[in-house]
């Protein structure tokens, strides 16, 4: 079962929705007058943004790029 995605693969192929995800998450703890829970969940979308970012300038796959399934 090579071919079953990663975490990471997935991670990668959706991390835009990931991130605007989190940042609707953020936006609605913040009008819920929770201001650290917004920093903590923007916080892991930041994590992620830089993580791709390394990823990118060390040479990895497009976020666009799929692994075609047999």
């Amino acid at each position: 079962m090579a071919d079953e995605p990663t975490v990471g693969g997935l991670a990668e192929l959706y991390l835009g929705n990931l991130l605007y995800a989190l940042e609707r998450c953020a936006l609605s703890l913040q009008e819920e007058g929770k201001p650290l829970d917004a920093a903590f969940y923007r916080g892991i979308g930041r994590k992620l943004a830089d993580a791709h970012g390394q990823a990118q300038r060390a040479g990895g796959p497009p976020s666009s790029h799929v692994e075609p399934r047999e």
